[in-house]
């Protein structure tokens, strides 16, 4: 599986069980999605400003589950 498919899955991943409202799984899989972006960025698929904008706009929904 190429860099930018795995990290396009972890994504979906991550929003589907946020939609799901999983919070557990959410976290874990949040957890492997930042480190695909990372690991994009350090292959250079990605510029580290998008990584870290894809990093909060996922943390955000995250920790929407929280409350």
């Amino acid at each position: 599986m190429s860099q930018r498919s795995a990290l396009r899955t972890a994504i979906k991943k991550f929003l589907k069980l946020a939609g799901a409202q999983d919070r557990p799984a959410a976290t874990t899989a949040y957890r492997d999605a930042t480190i695909c972006i990372d690991r994009s960025v350090s292959k250079n698929l990605h510029h580290k400003n998008r990584a870290a904008r894809l990093k909060k706009r996922l943390n955000n929904r995250l920790r929407a589950l929280a409350a």
